[in-house]
């Protein structure tokens, strides 16, 4: 007798993947390849500016390939929930992001680079809560004023004040580090979910007058630490003291001149190699692409970084609900506010802050919360139909 039973094999991982009703397929492709495109650029960076002192000439470019693995295995898992149940975890995330905050600044804190900003970890890694504060803040931000008031569409008074409350609180830990950098970008989070979220214009003309009064103060008072008045000094003229405060300027604007067009190509740059640009594998990271790469290798940076922006804005534009939209949206206003401060600091119409450039500057923490902006990104993405 002869058997004809038919043994059924599942389907590989491979093919569950790529199948018509898997994720994968549903995800923003373009917006992958552009991340994709800017890691690239940054290790060969990173890999530029350290091997002359890094430990074991690749030390720092397996640690920074190490970060980008870890940070894609997070913007995966954060893509593959449902962006409308990560409503329901939004406080619990902010949550987080503050006891990390507040950890910063218990002795288990640590100093690098005269911000008081990180928690060591030991074998040479260090984390950065404020980095997650970018996230937790936006998921909150987007919680509060997603639901719009009863016969309007516009979000409630005592939500926006709520919002407002909580941007206060993680503003007001960020600089106790101090971090001017990083308040901005949260208050720039902060000012674009209010925005997108259609709030009455009585409330932004009040909040700029806030804003106003509190730039007023913090010069009038000198609420500034030395280093961060230094650096507002060079930005107006940094000629003043080419070898002091303005250093970083005057080198920075020598490095990327120096490449013209099409730059002296890769482990080419003398301003590079002989490090005269301090922190070029971190915020100064720009320098690097215009020194080797010239004009038309910085331009590739701006351009992968403007189709990211442009697609993120794109979902933020067809998603079908307030959570998304607002969540998309803030992560464009934060992505963007960034990268322009980083760029404009190296070419001299931006004051320096320490803000990396996202997706190329050396880095773990901000790794991580650049491609769990992806991650959200795609889930929003993928689920933007899913009544049609």
């Amino acid at each position: 007798m002869i058997d004809r039973t038919v043994t059924l094999r599942r389907p590989s991982l491979v093919r569950r993947a790529m199948g018509t009703d898997s994720i994968v397929r549903r995800f923003d492709g373009l917006m992958l390849v552009a991340v994709l495109g800017l890691s690239v650029l940054g290790t060969l960076l990173v890999w530029s500016s350290t091997r002359t002192w890094a430990p074991g000439a690749t030390g720092l470019v397996k640690k920074h390939l190490l970060n980008q693995v870890i940070g894609v295995i997070l913007c995966m898992v954060v893509a593959s929930v449902d962006h409308r149940a990560m409503r329901a975890y939004a406080p619990l995330v902010f949550l987080v992001s503050l006891a990390g905050l507040g950890l910063v600044i218990t002795p288990l804190g640590a100093t690098i680079n005269g911000s008081h900003s990180w928690i060591l970890l030991g074998g040479g890694f260090a984390v950065q809560p404020s980095e997650f504060a970018k996230v937790g803040l936006l998921l909150i931000i987007a919680m509060l004023l997603a639901q719009p008031a009863e016969g309007s569409d516009r979000p409630r008074n005592l939500d926006v004040v709520l919002a407002l409350v909580a941007a206060c609180v993680t503003m007001g830990l960020v600089m106790l580090q101090p971090d001017l950098g990083t308040a901005l970008v949260l208050a720039v989070i902060t000012a674009g979910g209010l925005v997108i979220s259609g709030v009455r214009k009585r409330w932004i003309i009040l909040l700029a007058t806030v804003a106003g009064a509190g730039i007023f103060a913090v010069f009038h008072f000198q609420m500034l630490e030395p280093y961060q008045i230094a650096r507002f000094t060079a930005f107006l003229d940094p000629s003043v003291d080419p070898r002091g405060v303005g250093y970083n300027s005057t080198q920075s604007l020598i490095a990327i001149g120096s490449g013209q067009l099409l730059g002296k190509g890769l482990l080419g740059g003398g301003q590079t190699t002989g490090r005269f640009v301090p922190e070029q594998h971190t915020d100064f990271i720009f320098t690097v692409a215009g020194e080797e790469f010239g004009f038309v290798g910085s331009l590739a940076v701006v351009v992968l970084l403007g189709v990211v922006l442009l697609r993120a804005l794109k979902i933020a534009r067809e998603c079908e609900d307030r959570f998304g939209t607002l969540v998309a949206g803030t992560i464009v206003c934060w992505l963007a506010f960034q990268a322009f401060v980083n760029i404009g600091m190296t070419i001299g119409i931006m004051p320096i802050t320490g803000l990396p450039l996202p997706f190329v500057s050396y880095g773990g923490t901000s790794t991580f919360a650049n491609l769990i902006a992806v991650g959200l990104l795609q889930a929003i993405r993928v689920r933007r139909r899913v009544f049609d």
